[in-house]
């Protein structure tokens, strides 16, 4: 069985040229990232992390350096924060609709995955009890994505700090995946600011095109950091300086970066409000900031086939929704080429009106 079905269907379906079924920010070129040739040197110091890109990323979110541990992308952290603080048979709360590798990395490391409903007719909105009510004696770790991977729905701040005392009553931990911070129409304040029981992780990857990098990290207190960089030790050991010396120049040039993001997401999201306001067969809250949207196939109980037909027929991808325990659904990203946006929601349109399920 595999671990993480969606990773194996993304790396193995076949490319195509419109391609919907991304979810990061349209890649960057070397010309993109200034002083990028001069930064790449093949050694350094960096035993437990580059401590010129500790720096940088502690300054970004106004914590210390020692709260910070790098990883191998937000895939990568949130496996070292698994590793660090659970054990076999421990429980750990994920979300669902969800992202399928939070489940397979605990399951790889034999913890107990119990999953609570982030529910369509709520808007996909955390809701407090419902993490409440899934929580058992063995709770070591609560998991959310804010922004939701697959919504992109940005998580209330009241909601979160009312999951974060339950946490704290039960001696658990709140893990919040914010790889696409980012990419929200307005400022987003992070959630490590809510109290010591929070875990955040993130990365270069999906909000500033620069997934190539691999740089991601995870914000904790100090105490949680040691043991995380701990677990590093027997997972990859280290970074790659040549790697994080790229890294430590994005965060120089950081608020271009993100400008160049913005650019593009306010340009490709007016065409993803109109093609939903054209859909009736359609059922999907107006993306408000993120990436992808995840909209409901009225009528139609599984969009694996529709996704197929629109793969095979029509040169184009979206993510079928059972990979996300929502099988009505479907993932659509908008984060890249605008004419490749364009001519892939024609596409959907397309298939949609020849009602291809």
């Amino acid at each position: 069985m595999a671990l993480a079905p969606y990773m194996e269907w993304a790396k193995t379906r076949p490319a195509v040229r419109w391609d919907l079924a991304i979810s990061n920010v349209l890649g960057c070129s070397i010309g993109d990232l200034p002083g990028a040739a001069d930064a790449l040197a093949l050694s350094g110091r960096n035993d437990s992390g580059y401590q010129p890109l500790l720096d940088a990323i502690a300054r970004q979110y106004g914590v210390q350096p020692v709260q910070v541990t790098t990883a191998q992308g937000t895939s990568g952290a949130n496996f070292l924060v698994y590793a660090a603080l659970l054990t076999h048979g421990d429980d750990v709360l994920v979300e669902s609709p969800g992202y399928d590798p939070l489940m397979g990395a605990a399951r790889l490391l034999g913890v107990n995955v119990v999953q609570f409903e982030r529910r369509d007719e709520d808007g996909f909105a955390l809701d407090p009890e419902r993490v409440r009510a899934a929580m058992t004696p063995r709770t070591k770790l609560i998991v959310v994505t804010s922004p939701h991977n697959p919504t992109s729905v940005v998580a209330h701040p009241g909601a979160l700090r009312a999951i974060g005392e339950c946490a704290a009553a039960a001696s658990a931990r709140v893990l919040v995946d914010e790889v696409y911070l980012d990419t929200t129409a307005r400022p987003t304040p992070t959630s490590i600011t809510l109290g010591d029981q929070f875990i955040v992780t993130s990365s270069l990857t999906k909000s500033y095109g620069l997934a190539g990098l691999r740089c991601g990290w995870i914000l904790s207190s100090g105490g949680i950091a040691a043991q995380l960089r701990r677990a590093r030790d027997v997972v990859d050991g280290t970074g790659s300086i040549v790697a994080e010396r790229l890294s430590v120049l994005a965060f120089e040039h950081l608020d271009q970066l993100h400008a160049r993001a913005r650019t593009l997401l306010d340009t490709n999201m007016p065409l993803v409000h109109e093609f939903l306001r054209q859909r009736p067969e359609l059922a999907c809250p107006k993306p408000r900031g993120g990436t992808v949207i995840f909209p409901q196939l009225l009528q139609v109980g599984d969009t694996s086939r529709f996704a197929e037909r629109l793969l095979t027929e029509r040169d184009t991808a979206v993510v079928p929704g059972h990979f996300f325990q929502s099988p009505r659904h479907f993932r659509l990203g908008f984060s890249g080429p605008t004419d490749q946006l364009r001519g892939g929601l024609e596409n959907v349109g397309a298939a949609l009106d020849a009602r291809a399920w």
